[in-house]
C-alpha cells in the first residue's frame, strides 16, 4: 500500500473526475472529512520525503489534535448563538402574530361597521325616495281634489243660481196670481224622482248620504234602494230577481252549453272565418256613376278602415261587357262574398237578375244585403226586388234598401255610410263609435293571457286549416283508424306518444280532425289540443309557437293566467313542467295532437318533451310522413295509413264525379279500375285529384283523352303538373297564362301566402275578373285555398308541382320573385301604419335573400319590431337580430338611441301616445330578455309619457304601471312593485269597474308578487276574487278571450231559424238577441227579440208565457234605449199574460211587476207603481217566507215609494220591519242595516224629530266604520277610489241640527 505522496506527485492538482470543468481544479468544501483537509494542508507544506521517521508521523497527529479542539470550541460558539438568534426570531413570530391577530379582529370589526353603515345608507335612500313618492302622491291627491271640488264647487253654484232663478220666477207668479185673487195651495211636495237614486251593491262599502237631503227641502230623493247597478233589472237580492232574459234556460245548462262552445270548433262558411271582408257590386248601366264614384273615393276607405281592425277589403264587379263569360265565376264570388251592394234603377240584363237570384234566393248564411235603388217614375224594379227578398228563405231581414233621387255622389255617399255601418255592426261586430268624441276612454280588450302576446291571425289560420282538413267526400274506411286511437285515449298511463305515419297525402289530416270530432262530441269532457303544423319555414311550422300556442290554450280552460318565460330556449325546456303542473289541474283527460310534425324544423331537438314521461291524463299523437321520421320515433306505438281499397277509390271517384252531374262509361270505370291497383294511385289526395280532374274535362267536353292523360301519371306531383298545364292551356291569352305563372310563383316563394288584393297590385295590368277565373279553377283543382284571407297551396304535392313546372331556373327564378315581393311591401312599409303583412313578409324575405344589411334596417323600423313582438313572434325576432349579428345588448342600445332619436320628431298628443306605446314595447321586450335595469328607463319613459299626454286616472297609465311593477318583481323590489300594482289595481277598478277582466289581471299580479314575500293569506284572497271575476265573465261572454267566438257560434246558431217556424227557433232568436243585448248592440237585438215575438205568436198563440217573455225582453230593451212608453205598454202586455198564465208566486211573474213598478216610478205614476211594489212584497213573502232579506229589500224599495207618495206614516212600519229583518237574518252590524238606518234618519228628519235622526245616522256610521275596518281601507297611493263624488253628513247638516 503506497503513501500519500504515491498518490499526488509533486506539482499536480487534483481533478474532478465526475465534473465537465474541463481542467479546473477542485476545490474541497470545509464540511468533508478532516482528512482531506490534513492532505491539502501536507501539500501546501510541501512533497513527503520518504523514508521520514516516526516522530514525525506523530508531531502530525498532535497538530491534528489541536486543531480539531479550535474547529470545536468554534463550533459550539457559533451554535450558540444561533441558537440565541432563532429563539429571538420565535419569540418575534409570536408577537407578530399577535399583531396579525389583533388587525384582523379591527378589520372585521370595520367590516361590520361599513355593511352596516352601508344598509343604513341604502335605507335612507330608500325612505327618502319613498319620502319623495309619498309626497308626490299627497300632491297628485291634492291636485285631484282640488280638480274635484273646483267641479263641485261650480255645478253646485250653477245648481243654486238655477233654483234662485227658479224661485225668482216662482215667487212673480205666485204675486200675479194673489193680485189676480187665485188662492193657491202649496203642498210642499218635491218633483225629484228615483232617477238619480243612489245604487249599492250587496256586501260593498256603501257611501251614505250622497244628496244632500237633511239641510233641504224635504225629498227622498237622497234615500237609496237596495238594489243592483247592472243595466235592465234595476234591483235583485235573489234567485227570484236572477231571471234575467234567460227566462227558460236552467243557469246550469247553459254554463254547460257555454262549455261546450269552447270545445267544438264550428265550421262556418268561409265569408265568416275568412280574414277578407269581400264586397260583391251589381249595378245596372244607368247606375254606374253612383259604383264608379263608390269604387274610386269609398272603397279605399272602406280598405284602411278594414286594416285597422286587421281584416282585409276586397271588391269584387264583373264588367258588364265580361258578365257572361264567367257565369259559374260569378255564382262562386257571390257564394263567397260577405256583403252584396245592388246598384239598381230602371234598365236590366239577364246576367244582373241572374246575380240577383244567387244573392238573394241562395243566401242560406243570411248574409248582409244592400239595395241602392236610383228612384225614377216607374218602380217595378224596387217591386221586383221585395219580391225577391220576401222570397229569401231565411228570414233575416237583413236586406237594406236605400231610395235616392238625388245626386249620384250623394247617392254614392249614403251607400258608404250604410256598406261601413254594415262591416261593423254586421260582419266584423265590432262598436260604431262617434269619431268626434274623444273624451271617451278607449278600452281596448285584450286576449286574457296576462303578459302573454298571442296573435290572432295564428290561431285563426289554425281554425281554418281544421275546417279546410276536416272536409272530405267519403270517411274512405277510417273506422278501423278510430278504434285504434280510441284504444289509445283508454290504455292506462304511462304510453308513449302515438306515430300515424303514412305518404304525403294519405290522409292523415283528415283522420286527425274528423277523429277530434267524435271525441268532442262523444267525449265533452276530454280537452283536445290540436295543431296542424303548414308547409316547412311558415309560421305555423314555428317550434316556439307551437308550444306557445298548447301552453296557452291548456291555460285558458284550467283558469290560470300565469306568466311564464318568453325566452324561445327556456320556454320549451319549461313546457313539460307547465304541462305536468297545468293537467293536474284539469278534471279530464288531455289529447295533444300535432299534424305533420316531421315539417317542423329539427322536430328531435326542438321537440324533446314527447320523449319524457307524459303525465297520466295525457295523451300524445303525431303525425308524420314515413319518409321523413326521425329515426328515434320509430319506435313508438304506430299506426301506418294503408292505401285505400279498390271499393274506396270506386266510392270516392262516384261521390265526386255524381256531385257534379258526371258519369262515366263502363270503358273508363274499367281503365281506373286497373290504373287504381298500385299502390301510389290509391293514395286519396291522388284520387280526390283525379277525380277533380275528370269534372274538369267532363264540363269541357273531353274526358276520354283527358283521363288517357291521367292515367298516364303515376304519382300525385306528375297528375299535379298536368292539372297545372290544363289550365294554363284552358287561359284565353298569352297574357292571363303569364299572370297564372307569376301568381303561382309568387305564392311559391311567399312566407305564408299572398292576398288577391296584394296581387292585383303585384301584377300590373291584372284585373278581377282574370283572377277570379284563375282562383276559381285552381281551387276546384285542389291547387288554391283561403287561410287567413291569403291565397296557399292546399298540399305540399301541388307546390313542388309549380315550383317544377315554373321556376326550373333554380335560385335566380326565386330570388327574382322574392325580389317582387320585397319591393312591393317595402312600398307597403312607408305608409302608416305597419302592417302585420309588411311585418312578416319583409323580414322574412329579407333574411331568406340573405340581405342582413336591408334585414337590419327594417328591423330598425320601430313599428316593424312593435308588430312583430305584439302578436308574440318574440323568437322569430330575435333569429333576425342573431342573423344581423348582434347581440342583446347591442340590439337594446340600438333601439334605444331609435327612440330617442324618434322623440325628438313626436308632437301632438296622438304621436306622444303612440311614442309612449314604443317605449313599452321596448321595455316589455327587454324585460323578456333578461335585461331588467334597462328595461326600466323605457317603462318610465313611457310612464311619463302617459301620464302626461293622456291622464294619470287613463287606463293606458295602468297598463304602464303593470310593467314597470312586473320588472320590480323580478328585481326583488317588492316595495316599489307592490305600490305600482296597486295603483294600477285601483285606475283599472275606476276605468273598467270592479267586475272587469282588466281588474283580475292586475289582482293575479298581485297575488304573484304577496306569494313571493310569503304573504299566502292575502295572496290567497286576491286569487280568490280573481277566479270569480274570470268565472262571471267567461259565463258573461262564453270565453275566457273575448266575444269573438260566441259571437261567430251565434252567427252559426242563426243558421239554425232556417226553414219552418217552431218553438225551438223562435227560443234561439230570443237568446240571440239577448247575446246582442248584452254586448250593447240594441239594434241588432231588437230585431231578433221581434223576430222571436213574431214567431212565438204565430205559433204559440199571443196568449202563451213565452210570448211574455219575449215582450218582457223587448220592453227591457226599450227600456235601455230610454223609450219609455214602448217600454211600459210592452211590460203591461207581459204582465197581463203572466198573471194569468202564472201562479201568483213563480219568479217571472214577479220579474215582470218588478220593472215594471220601477217604470211607473220613473215616470212619475206612483199611483200605478205602489200596487206593483205591494204585489212584490207579497210574492217574496210566499216565495222565500216572512224574514228573507229579500222580503225586506222589497219593504225598504215600497218604503221610499210611499215617503215620495208624501206616505211617511205608512213608510215608517216598513222600515222598522225590514230593518229587524236584516238584523235577524243578517246580523246588526250589517251594511244592509246601515243603509237602512240611514233612511231612518233621512224620515226622521223630515217629520222634524232631529234628536232621533241624529241618533240612528251615529249607529249608521259605527256600521259604516265597522264595515270599513273589516274590509281594510285602500293603500294610499297617487289614485283616489272615491272619485270626489261623496261628501260626508258634517257637509249636509245645518248647524242647529249638529248642535241638537
Amino acid at each position: 500500500m503506497g503513501t500519500a505522496s504515491s498518490m499526488v506527485s509533486p506539482g499536480e492538482v487534483i481533478e474532478d473526475t465526475y465534473g465537465g470543468g474541463g481542467g479546473e481544479a477542485c476545490e474541497i468544501p470545509v464540511e468533508v472529512k478532516p482528512k482531506a483537509r490534513l492532505l491539502r494542508s501536507s501539500f501546501r507544506r510541501g512533497p513527503r520525503v520518504i523514508g521520514a521517521s516516526f516522530k514525525s508521523t506523530a508531531s502530525v497527529d498532535l497538530e491534528y489534535a489541536a486543531e480539531y479542539e479550535r474547529l470545536k470550541k468554534e463550533y459550539e460558539i457559533f451554535r450558540v448563538s444561533k441558537n440565541n438568534e432563532i429563539a429571538s426570531m420565535q419569540k418575534k413570530e409570536v408577537k407578530l402574530d399577535e399583531e396579525n391577530k389583533r388587525l384582523r379582529a379591527e378589520l372585521q370589526a370595520l367590516q361590520k361597521t361599513y355593511q352596516k353603515i352601508l344598509r343604513e345608507k341604502e335605507s335612507a335612500v330608500e325612505a327618502k325616495y319613498q319620502a319623495m313618492e309619498r309626497a308626490a302622491t299627497f300632491e297628485h291627491d291634492r291636485d285631484k281634489v282640488k280638480r274635484q271640488f273646483k267641479i263641485f264647487r261650480e255645478t253646485k253654484e250653477k245648481e243654486i243660481q238655477d233654483l234662485l232663478r227658479a224661485k225668482r220666477d216662482l215667487e212673480a207668479k205666485l204675486q200675479r196670481l194673489q193680485a189676480q185673487g187665485i188662492q193657491v195651495f202649496d203642498p210642499g211636495e218635491s218633483d225629484s224622482d228615483d232617477n238619480d237614486t243612489d245604487v249599492t251593491v250587496p256586501g260593498t262599502q256603501c257611501d251614505y248620504w250622497t244628496s244632500g237631503a237633511l239641510g233641504s227641502e224635504p225629498s227622498m230623493g237622497s234615500m237609496m234602494q237596495l238594489q243592483h247597478s247592472f243595466r235592465g233589472p234595476e234591483f235583485a237580492h235573489s234567485s227570484i230577481d236572477v231571471e234575467g232574459p234567460f227566462a227558460n234556460v236552467n243557469r246550469d245548462d247553459w254554463d254547460a252549453a257555454v262549455a261546450s262552445l269552447l270545445q267544438v270548433t264550428p265550421l262556418f262558411s268561409q265569408a265568416v272565418w275568412s280574414n277578407t271582408v269581400r264586397c260583391y257590386l251589381i249595378n245596372t248601366k244607368d247606375t254606374e256613376p253612383e259604383m264608379d264614384i263608390f269604387l274610386r273615393e269609398y272603397s279605399p276607405k272602406l280598405q284602411r278602415m278594414c286594416e285597422s281592425l286587421g281584416y282585409f277589403f276586397q271588391v269584387v264587379h264583373f264588367p258588364e261587357e265580361c258578365e257572361n263569360h264567367y257565369t259559374a265565376v260569378r255564382k262562386w264570388e257571390i257564394e263567397k262574398s260577405s256583403l252584396v251592394v245592388l246598384f239598381i234603377c230602371s234598365s236590366f240584363t239577364s246576367s244582373f237578375w241572374e246575380d240577383c237570384k244567387e244573392a238573394f234566393l241562395k243566401n242560406t248564411e243570411a248574409k248582409p244585403r244592400i239595395v241602392y235603388y236610383k228612384t225614377e217614375d216607374s218602380a217595378s224594379a224596387l217591386d221586383y226586388m221585395q219580391q225577391l227578398i220576401e222570397q229569401d228563405p231565411n228570414k233575416s231581414n237583413k236586406t237594406k234598401i236605400i231610395d235616392h233621387s238625388g245626386d249620384p255622389e250623394e247617392g254614392a255617399y249614403k251607400t258608404y255610410c250604410q256598406v261601413e255601418k254594415v262591416i261593423k255592426q254586421d260582419l266584423l261586430a265590432a262598436e260604431i263609435s262617434d269619431p268626434e268624441s274623444k273624451d271617451e276612454i278607449a278600452i281596448q280588450e285584450e286576449d286574457d293571457f296576462g303578459d302573454v302576446l298571442w296573435d290572432v291571425h295564428d290561431e285563426q289560420e289554425q281554425m281554418e286549416t281544421f275546417q279546410h282538413s276536416s272536409h272530405s267526400t267519403c270517411e274512405m274506411g277510417f273506422d278501423k283508424y278510430y278504434d285504434r286511437l280510441n284504444d289509445l285515449v283508454a290504455a292506462p298511463a304511462p304510453i308513449p306518444p302515438l306515430l300515424i305515419t303514412g305518404g304525403p297525402g294519405s290522409g292523415k289530416s283528415l283522420l286527425l280532425s274528423k277523429w277530434i270530432q267524435l271525441q268532442q262530441k262523444h267525449s265533452p269532457n276530454t280537452l283536445m289540443l290540436y295543431h296542424f303544423v303548414g308547409k316547412p319555414m311558415s309560421t305555423s311550422s314555428e317550434p316556439t309557437l307551437i308550444i306557445k300556442r298548447l301552453t296557452l290554450k291548456l291555460m285558458q280552460h284550467s283558469w290560470s293566467v300565469s306568466s311564464f318565460s318568453m325566452d324561445p330556449g327556456k320556454f320549451l325546456e319549461e313546457f313539460p313542467h307547465w304541462l305536468e303542473k297545468l293537467s293536474i289541474r284539469y278534471q279530464g283527460n288531455i289529447i295533444i295532437i300535432i299534424d305533420s310534425i316531421d315539417q317542423v324544423e329539427q322536430p328531435e331537438k326542438h321537440m324533446k318533451w314527447l320523449i319524457d314521461p307524459l303525465p297520466v291524463n295525457v295523451r300524445v299523437i303525431v303525425s308524420v310522413n314515413v319518409e321523413t321520421c326521425p329515426p328515434a320515433w320509430r319506435l313508438w306505438p304506430t299506426l301506418h295509413l294503408d292505401p285505400l281499397s279498390s271499393k274506396d277509390v270506386k266510392a270516392l271517384l262516384n261521390l265526386e264525379c255524381s256531385g257534379a252531374s258526371i258519369v262515366l262509361t263502363k270503358e273508363q270505370e274499367r281503365k281506373l279500375e286497373r290504373h287504381c291497383r298500385s299502390a301510389t294511385p290509391c293514395n286519396p289526395l291522388y284520387v280526390t285529384l283525379l277525380a277533380r280532374f275528370l269534372i274538369w274535362a267532363g264540363n269541357m267536353g273531353n274526358i276520354t283523352d283527358t283521363l288517357q292523360q291521367c292515367l298516364q301519371c303515376q304519382d300525385t306531383v306528375s297528375l299535379y303538373r298536368l292539372a297545372l298545364r290544363s289550365v294554363q292551356e284552358f287561359m284565353p291569352s298569352a297574357k292571363e297564362k303569364d299572370y297564372m305563372r307569376e301568381i303561382l310563383c309568387l305564392i311559391s316563394v311567399s312566407h305564408n301566402g299572398v292576398s288577391e288584393c296584394e296581387l292585383m297590385e303585384l301584377c300590373s295590368g291584372l284585373t278581377w275578373p282574370v283572377i277570379s277565373f284563375l282562383v276559381y279553377h285552381l281551387h276546384r283543382m285542389v291547387v288554391l285555398r283561403y287561410s287567413c284571407g291569403l291565397l296557399r297551396f292546399q298540399h305540399l304535392q301541388a307546390e313542388e308541382a309549380v315550383r317544377m313546372e315554373y321556376m326550373q331556373g333554380g335560385q335566380n327564378i326565386v330570388s327574382e320573385y322574392r325580389e317582387k315581393l320585397v319591393q312591393y311591401f317595402t312600398t307597403q312599409l312607408s305608409r302608416d301604419p305597419v302592417t302585420w303583412r309588411s311585418a312578416d313578409e319583409l323580414t322574412w324575405l329579407y333574411q331568406q335573400q340573405g340581405e342582413k344589411h336591408k334585414l337590419h334596417r327594417c328591423l330598425m323600423n320601430l313599428f316593424v319590431s312593435q308588430n312583430l313582438y305584439k302578436r308574440g313572434h318574440f323568437a322569430e325576432l330575435l333569429s333576425y337580430w342573431q342573423l344581423v349579428g348582434k347581440d342583446k345588448i347591442a340590439m337594446a342600445t340600438e333601439y334605444f338611441d331609435a327612440l330617442k332619436q324618434y322623440e325628438k320628431s313626436c308632437d301632438g298628443e296622438e304621436s306622444m301616445t303612440c311614442l309612449a306605446d314604443l317605449y313599452e314595447t321596448l321595455g316589455r321586450f327587454l324585460k323578456d330578455l333578461g335585461l331588467l335595469n334597462q328595461a326600466v328607463t323605457p317603462l318610465q319613459r313611457s310612464l311619463e309619457i302617459r301620464e302626461t299626454a293622456l291622464d294619470p286616472d287613463h287606463p293606458s297609465v295602468a297598463q304602464s304601471l303593470h310593467q314597470l311593477a312586473g320588472v320590480y318583481v323580478q328585481s326583488k323590489k317588492f316595495g316599489n312593485a307592490e305600490q305600482l300594482y296597486k295603483q294600477a289595481l285601483e285606475i283599472s277598478e275606476n276605468a273598467y269597474g270592479s267586475e272587469h277582466l282588466r281588474v283580475a289581471w292586475e289582482l293575479d299580479a298581485l297575488a304573484v308578487l304577496y306569494q313571493k314575500q310569503n304573504k299566502y293569506e292575502q295572496a290567497e284572497q286576491l286569487r280568490k276574487r280573481s277566479l270569480r271575476i274570470r268565472q262571471k265573465a267567461a259565463r258573461r261572454k262564453g270565453s275566457m278571450y273575448g266575444f269573438a267566438l260566441l259571437r261567430r257560434r251565434a252567427l252559426q246558431l242563426e243558421e239554425l231559424t232556417l226553414g219552418k217556424d217552431t218553438a225551438d227557433n223562435a227560443r234561439t232568436l230570443n237568446e240571440l238577441g239577448v247575446l246582442y243585448y248584452l254586448q250593447n248592440n240594441l239594434e241588432t237585438a231588437e230585431m231578433f227579440l221581434k223576430r222571436s215575438l213574431e214567431m212565438r205568436e204565430r205559433i204559440l198563440g199571443p196568449e202563451h208565457p213565452d210570448c211574455a217573455q219575449s215582450l218582457n225582453n223587448l220592453a227591457a230593451l226599450y227600456n235601455e234605449k230610454k223609450q219609455y212608453d214602448k217600454a211600459e205598454e210592452l211590460y203591461e202586455r207581459a204582465l197581463d199574460i203572466r198573471r194569468r198564465a202564472l201562479s201568483p208566486d213563480h219568479p217571472s211573474l214577479a220579474y215582470t211587476v218588478k220593472h215594471l213598478a220601477v217604470l211607473y216610478k220613473r215616470k212619475g205614476k206612483l199611483d200605478k207603481a205602489a200596487p206593483l211594489y205591494e204585489l212584490t212584497v207579497d210574492i217574496r213573502q210566499k216565495s222565500f217566507g216572512p224574514k228573507h232579506p229579500s222580503v225586506a229589500t222589497a219593504l225598504v224599495n215600497l218604503a221610499v215609494l210611499y215617503c215620495q207618495m208624501k206616505k211617511q206614516a205608512e213608510a215608517l212600519p216598513l222600515y222598522d220591519r225590514a230593518m229587524k229583518i236584516y238584523e235577524d237574518s243578517l246580523g246588526r252590524m250589517h251594511p244592509r242595516v246601515g243603509e237602512t238606518l240611514k233612511n231612518l234618519a233621512v224620515l226622521r228628519y223630515e217629520e222634524g224629530d232631529f234628536e232621533k235622526a241624529a241618533e240612528l245616522y251615529k249607529r249608521a256610521m259605527e256600521i259604516k266604520e265597522a264595515e270599513t275596518s273589516v274590509l281594510g281601507a285602500k293603500a294610499s297611493s297617487g289614485h283616489s277610489s272615491s272619485g270626489g263624488d261623496t261628501y260626508s253628513l258634517r257637509n249636509t247638516l245645518p248647524v242647529n241640527v249638529l248642535t241638537e
